[in-house]
């Protein structure tokens, strides 16, 4: 069998790496420019982010008041973001804050009860999927998690169990859509999570999604 040169002799796991790497730098060519967490506007929707915005999966508690009878300890949200109760056999309730449900609830039961006074409230939490906030890439376990208010990037990272060994957490990035328009948030989660640099622990936002790369070297 002939006999190459050392150096026309290239492993597999060489190439693999130069591919990601290859790879990595195209994104990163392709990707909008960062911009700081500060200059990103604020978006206008009907809904702002401290409120909940039920979904699909959610479980909701409904009580209407001295009526106990009409009362749902425990309702699912259907797929199809609606939910059934006495007297009401088919309401939307995804897409709706527990207030704005209650209060639908309480106009369509004025029709069977004196002044009903309804409370909806939310068990398991969920929430649609343009709320939810997204982790990809080097995260010990990633997942989409259902936006509460005033979350922060520490609290993402605890509920995905943090980084993976070979993550590249101070490369992190964050895409946010703001009025139809996407930015770029770097941000350092190594620093913050080893608690060199607590400032990176930024407040997110509904739809986010934190991008974790992962280390070759």
């Amino acid at each position: 069998m002939p006999s190459f040169p050392r150096a026309a002799q290239i492993r597999r796991p060489h190439i693999a790496a130069i591919a990601s790497l290859t790879l990595a730098a195209l994104l990163a060519a392709c990707a909008p420019p960062a911009t700081p967490v500060a200059d990103i506007p604020v978006a206008k929707n009907g809904n702002t982010p401290s409120e909940y915005v039920i979904g699909a999966g959610d479980t909701l508690g409904i009580s209407v008041y001295q009526a106990p009878e009409l009362s749902v300890p425990s309702v699912p949200v259907r797929p199809d973001g609606r939910i059934s109760m006495p007297l009401i056999p088919q309401i939307m309730a995804a897409g709706k804050t527990p207030t704005e449900l209650a209060q639908e609830i309480t106009d369509r039961l004025k029709e069977y009860v004196k002044d009903p006074i309804v409370t909806v409230m939310v068990s398991n939490f969920v929430g649609p999927l343009s709320r939810q906030i997204k982790v990809i890439g080097a995260a010990t376990h990633p997942e989409a998690i259902p936006y509460r208010a005033h979350m922060t990037l520490l609290d993402v990272m605890i509920a995905v169990k943090g980084l993976t060994r070979f993550a590249a957490g101070n490369r992190a990035e964050i895409i946010r859509t703001v009025n139809g328009k996407r930015y770029v948030i770097h941000v350092h989660l190594a620093d913050l999570l080893d608690g060199t640099d607590i400032k990176q622990n930024i407040e997110m936002q509904p739809g986010d999604t934190l991008i974790i790369p992962q280390s070759y070297f």
